[in-house]
């Protein structure tokens, strides 16, 4: 059995494998596990990252299973835990984010830790304890209309606040710029005066790579993923293309997109606008009982031989919002993810080797009813997106497919993931 230096926990399927890919880049050798495995792991890695579907449930869930995904990765020696949320600090109203928190610092026996979900590279940034997506604040920024979780609150220091008994303070820039002695400083400070949790600044790479060397040895790091870009240094592991090699690619092309970001919404449109063929589901049809993942994979039939096909529900937030005020958001959500899923794992079945999938609930989804339980992370398409390669029941020759968030990746990303898998 492998011995795992860092042990990582996400709460989305998306947002793990987003960490894996920065882990990889900096040179560790990554293997995702869809949920808690069952048994030890018995592929060599350097980091392990357990992906749960937890962001959106209730807390006591969000809890258990982080705690029981704690329990697994210390059984494989982890060194550290890193507990990983979205880059939007996307939690539910009662907020998960707090809760799991001071749930792993008590089973860890840890009075502190940091919270930032800052990753520059795309082009998420706290500054003054305020998290910024590109030059807008949170709220301003689209967030705001999420379906699930909506942000009204850009100040992470009083959001994460609101979900914790614990004290939240703040390292800010002017702290985080002097580089590791001075954030060991500010820690050592934040300590004496009661705080156990502390949101981080960081606007570039540079800071988190400044704030890495001051969280050696720190037991639990809850953050984004861009933070995992100043760790593997601590283990002595330098970048390496060899981390990220992968299984060359085979079969046919097919994109799943249940995601309803403003970003998703661009690649939808400009694959679209290229002529490509795409399916739109209905979620007014699924709710009347018409079997539209059956329709979906018939027309499909006729099209996949002749190149990549897209299925998607992706809409604009006003059509979104009809659609949950005649269905209720749970259950429309429920409905299309179950049926892309279904989608999914009948284009596998039919041949599809290469596929992509939008969203960070609908991957969690597609991986379930795929059968995937451990994927091995890949190159960067764009930052914190991933090509993967997983064995699957439907797939016994291996399937290359990448989760990706909603937010994430250029316009052409569909066309360009799978031009990278070519190349």
């Amino acid at each position: 059995m492998t011995r795992a230096l860092l042990g990582c926990i996400a709460d989305d399927f998306t947002g793990a494998t987003d960490l894996a890919n920065n882990l990889v880049r900096a040179g560790m050798r990554v293997v995702q596990a869809m949920g808690v495995p069952t048994a030890p792991l018995d592929a060599e890695a350097d980091a392990i990252v357990v992906a749960l579907k937890s962001r959106t449930i209730p807390k006591d869930g969000a809890i258990a299973q982080s705690l029981a995904a704690l329990q697994w990765l210390q059984a494989q020696g982890a060194e550290q835990i890193y507990f990983k949320y979205c880059s939007t600090f996307d939690s539910t109203a009662e907020g998960n984010i707090g809760p799991v928190t001071d749930a792993l610092m008590q089973a860890l026996g840890t009075d502190f830790t940091i919270a930032t979900p800052a990753f520059p590279d795309n082009k998420r940034t706290v500054f003054k304890g305020y998290l910024f997506v590109g030059d807008v604040l949170l709220n301003e920024s689209g967030m705001q209309n999420h379906p699930l979780t909506p942000m009204a609150d850009p100040n992470l220091v009083r959001v994460l606040q609101a979900q914790t008994e614990s004290r939240v303070g703040l390292i800010d820039h002017s702290v985080v710029a002097q580089g590791e002695a001075a954030i060991r400083a500010r820690i050592a400070q934040l300590q004496a005066e009661g705080v156990r949790m502390a949101v981080v600044d960081a606007v570039s790479n540079a800071d988190l790579l400044r704030l890495g060397p001051a969280l050696k040895g720190m037991p639990l790091v809850t953050a984004g993923s861009g933070v995992a870009i100043g760790l593997p240094g601590n283990f002595g592991v330098a970048p390496s293309n060899e981390a990220a090699r992968l299984p060359a690619a085979q079969g046919l092309q097919a994109i799943v997109s249940g995601s309803c970001s403003v970003a998703t919404n661009q690649q939808v449109m400009d694959f679209i606008k290229a002529g490509q063929p795409a399916l739109a589901i209905d979620p007014l049809r699924i709710a009347a009982g018409v079997d539209v993942a059956a329709e979906a994979l018939a027309w499909a039939e006729g099209h996949i031989g002749q190149g990549t096909v897209l299925v998607y529900s992706t809409a604009e937030p006003s059509a979104v919002r009809a659609i949950q005020g005649q269905l209720g958001s749970d259950k429309a959500g429920a409905m299309v993810e179950e049926t892309i899923a279904a989608i999914a794992r009948g284009l596998v079945q039919r041949g599809v080797r290469q596929l992509i999938v939008a969203g960070g609930e609908t991957s969690g989804a597609c991986v379930q009813a795929l059968g995937i339980t451990q994927m091995r992370i890949g190159a960067q398409i764009d930052p914190g997106v991933p090509w993967c390669h997983a064995v699957a029941p439907d797939a016994a020759d291996g399937l290359h497919i990448t989760l990706k968030s909603g937010n994430f990746g250029s316009t052409d990303f569909f066309t360009k993931a799978f031009a990278q898998l070519q190349a």
